[in-house]
C-alpha cells in the first residue's frame, strides 16, 4: 500500500525499517539520538533501538567516516550522517583514501558497505558554510557510489539499495527538498537499484539531463518551453557514479540535442564529464552545441538573499537556454 510522505519522511521510514530488518545496521553522527537529527530525519530511532545503535557523535565528521569504516569491516552496516557537505572535507582522506580502495587494495578480499546521508544544497538561506552541494568532488572517486534523489519515492527505496549494498555509497539528500516535495512510497520493503537514470518526461526536440532538487527546476521549465511548441525529454541521473550512458545517450539520439541543469559550480562539474560523454559518443546526432547551465564559479553560496538568488538556477534561466538551443 502506498500512500503521500515527505522527501524526509520516507529517508526516516527507511532507516527504521532497514533497522528492523537487519540488526548489523546502525546510525551515528551529530545531533542524530536525543534530537533525533538537525533536520528530523533520525527522529524516533533513539526510542527504538537504543544507544548501541544510535550514536551521537562529537563534531568530528573525520572520526564519524573512520569509525564507520572500521565497523564496516567486522561486519557491521553503519549508516554515517554528515549534517551539512560543507564540512566533510574533514572527512576526505578516510572517504577517497581508505573507503574507496579498500576492496582494490584487498584484492576483493574486504569490503566497506557503509551508506554516508550528506545534507546538501542551497536556496534555503543556509549561507556560506550550509549550501554547498559537492557530490563532484567524489564521483571524480572510483570506488565509491553517488545518488542523489529526487524523489520521495526514489528516497525510500535508493537508501535500502544503498545500506544493502556491498561497496561505500555517498547518499546526497537535498536539503530544499525535505518538506517540498512528497510522492507515493509504499509502506513495504523496496527497493530502487543504484545505476539506472529515470526519464522525467518524454520529449522530442531536446534532452536535459539534471539531478537532485534541479530535477524539479528543469520539469518546470520543460512545461513552460511545452506551451511555446517544444517538448523536452528530462533525464534524472538520479545515480551519479556509476553513470548510466546507455540511457542518457538513447536519448540524445533519439532528440538530437542536449542540455544539462546542475546546481553546484560550473568548471569541472558533473555537467563536464556529462557533456564529454555526449560530445564523444553521440557527436554524430548532435544537431547544436551541448549547453550547460549551473551555479556560477564562486567561493561559496551567499547568505544575502539577492545574491544567493542570483546564484541559484531556476526555471527562468532554463528557460532561456532551452529557447536558444531549441533555435538551432
Amino acid at each position: 500500500m502506498a500512500r503521500t510522505l515527505a522527501f524526509i519522511e520516507a529517508i526516516t521510514e527507511a532507516l527504521h525499517q532497514e533497522m528492523e530488518r537487519d540488526d548489523r545496521v546502525f546510525v551515528l553522527g551529530e545531533d542524530i539520538g536525543l534530537s533525533g537529527g538537525v533536520f528530523k530525519a533520525t527522529s524516533g530511532l533513539l526510542e527504538k533501538f537504543g544507544e548501541d545503535r544510535v550514536l551521537d557523535t562529537p563534531l568530528a565528521e573525520g572520526i564519524i567516516i573512520a569509525a564507520s569504516i572500521g565497523s564496516s569491516l567486522v561486519g557491521l552496516r553503519p549508516v554515517p550522517e554528515i549534517q551539512f557537505t560543507d564540512f566533510i572535507t574533514v572527512g576526505m582522506d578516510q572517504l577517497v583514501q581508505q573507503a574507496a580502495k579498500i576492496r582494490y587494495r584487498s584484492a576483493g578480499g574486504f569490503s566497506c558497505p557503509i551508506t554516508v546521508r550528506i545534507c546538501c544544497g542551497g536556496g534555503v538561506g543556509g549561507g556560506l558554510y550550509h549550501s554547498q552541494e559537492n557530490a563532484a568532488w567524489f564521483v571524480h572517486e572510483p570506488g565509491l557510489k553517488v545518488v542523489m534523489p529526487s524523489t520521495a519515492y526514489d528516497a525510500k527505496g535508493l537508501l535500502l539499495a544503498a545500506i544493502r549494498d556491498p561497496d561505500p555509497v555517498l547518499f546526497f539528500e537535498h536539503k530544499k527538498l525535505y518538506r517540498t516535495i512528497k510522492s507515493e512510497v509504499p509502506e513495504g520493503d523496496y527497493t530502487v537499484p543504484i545505476g539506472p537514470a529515470a526519464i522525467r518526461r518524454e520529449g522530442t526536440d531536446l534532452t536535459v539531463l539534471t539531478y537532485g532538487s534541479m530535477t524539479h527546476v528543469t520539469l518546470e521549465a520543460a512545461e513552460v518551453m511545452s506551451k511555446r511548441g517544444v517538448e523536452a525529454e528530462v533525464v534524472e541521473v538520479r545515480t551519479l557514479a556509476p553513470l548510466d550512458k546507455a540511457t542518457i545517450l538513447a536519448s540524445v539520439k533519439k532528440t538530437s540535442k542536449c542540455m544539462i541543469i546542475h546546481e553546484d559550480k560550473r568548471t569541472m562539474g558533473i555537467g563536464a564529464e556529462l557533456a564529454a560523454i555526449v560530445s564523444e559518443e553521440a557527436f554524430d546526432h548532435l544537431d547544436g552545441p551541448v549547453v550547460r547551465v549551473t551555479g556560477p564559479d564562486i567561493p561559496a553560496i551567499p547568505f544575502s538573499p539577492p545574491l544567493e538568488k542570483f546564484f541559484m538556477v531556476n526555471p527562468e534561466k532554463v528557460v532561456a537556454a532551452m529557447e536558444h538551443l531549441a533555435a538551432y
